[in-house]
């Protein structure tokens, strides 16, 4: 699938696209595309929240015979919405690379969002050698956006290594607990320019708004929706969720107060009033 088609589905571009490695992306929600209920589930999911990735597996693809129609892939063709290929399930840099080698074979795209795991039970990623795996598939050409922790010396490195974008964590993949260090993931937006999508640990769609808030410029998830009870449903609450969180970041936010603040003015009212506005 050429990435060139960007969110064909889109009648209007958006005038406030994501940008990703020069490409332009109408949308700032990414999903994944596993533990669906059912491809026509998945297929109802994606409509609705028209992402502008979908993140996929190598493993899911029938590389072995390809003269068998694989049925997740063809749903994927009839979308038309870009796929991210993933290195999922990588313990090593040579694993990492072989596999997106085969994934820019296989999907035809230079994308791979990089995921070189370090911890079997947090699924934390490797980052003693994340950076030199970036550095090593950029120079192949690859279009490299690297799922990493909210480390703030880690994702400088990695923007030093070439990576365009970084996707930190919220939280470990698949706990829903929404962000978890407030403090390091409002340090990293506020210390690198580059875009950054929150990838993984996101539960609710106010997770979503809440780091689009903070002017993180897209999110990246699967489980919040695969596994909700009614996941079209959620797909279309996380994406209107993070397009709140992005208008609300553009608009401004007035700031904190430690003290109450009439909201009516009082001006030229009588005191015995004022008195009552006040309280």
């Amino acid at each position: 699938m050429s990435m060139t088609s960007l969110n064909s589905s889109a009648d209007t571009p958006s005038a406030d696209p994501l940008l990703l490695y020069g490409q332009r992306f109408d949308s700032r929600l990414l999903l994944g595309t596993s533990r669906y209920p059912s491809p026509r589930i998945l297929e109802a999911a994606l409509r609705l929240a028209q992402p502008a990735m979908l993140t996929a597996s190598l493993r899911r693809q029938n590389v072995s015979d390809p003269d068998t129609p694989n049925r997740f892939w063809e749903l994927l063709r009839t979308l038309g919405t870009p796929v991210l290929p993933n290195t999922a399930g990588c313990h090593s840099m040579q694993e990492v690379i072989t596999t997106a080698q085969m994934a820019r074979e296989v999907f035809e795209t230079p994308w791979i969002k990089l995921e070189l795991i370090g911890d079997d039970y947090t699924l934390q990623p490797d980052t003693l050698n994340l950076v030199q795996a970036a550095s090593q598939l950029i120079k192949e050409g690859f279009n490299v956006l690297p799922y990493c922790t909210e480390d703030l010396v880690l994702c400088q490195r990695l923007v030093d290594a070439g990576c365009q974008a970084i996707m930190p964590w919220a939280a470990p993949i698949g706990t829903g607990k929404g962000p978890i260090n407030a403090y390091a993931l409002r340090t990293l937006r506020e210390r690198l320019s580059v875009p950054m999508i929150v990838d993984a640990g996101l539960g609710l769609p106010s997770h979503a708004c809440q780091v689009m808030e903070w002017g993180f410029d897209g999110v990246l998830l699967n489980t919040a929706v695969a596994l909700a009870q009614d996941p079209v449903a959620m797909a279309g609450a996380f994406a209107a969720a993070t397009q709140a969180g992005r208008t609300a970041y553009l608009s401004g936010a007035m700031p904190e107060q430690q003290a109450a603040q009439p909201s009516t003015p009082v001006l030229g009212t009588p005191f015995w009033h004022q008195l009552g506005a006040a309280t």
